[in-house]
């Protein structure tokens, strides 16, 4: 991963939870090509259903150094 996104990754992280929801659908609908509807009501149950689910504590987060190096065997250099 290159220094730039680590930094703002780091960044991002810091930010209240409400602002990474909103940061993350912003990148979504900013690489959405689809006009489905279906396509977008999908997407936005799914994301209430991981923030629900993160705020019930029924799932865990997973510690930020766990996250990077997960990224960067799926996409290493």
């Amino acid at each position: 991963m290159g220094k730039a996104l680590e930094e703002i990754t780091r960044e991002v992280i810091e930010l209240p939870s409400h602002q990474r929801l909103a940061l993350a659908r912003f990148l979504i609908e900013l690489e959405d090509t689809s006009e489905d509807p279906n396509v977008q009501a999908a997407w936005e149950a799914e994301i209430q259903a991981r923030v629900r689910a993160v705020n019930e504590g029924r799932v865990a987060g997973i510690p930020y150094d766990q996250v990077l190096a997960r990224i960067d065997r799926h996409f290493g250099p």
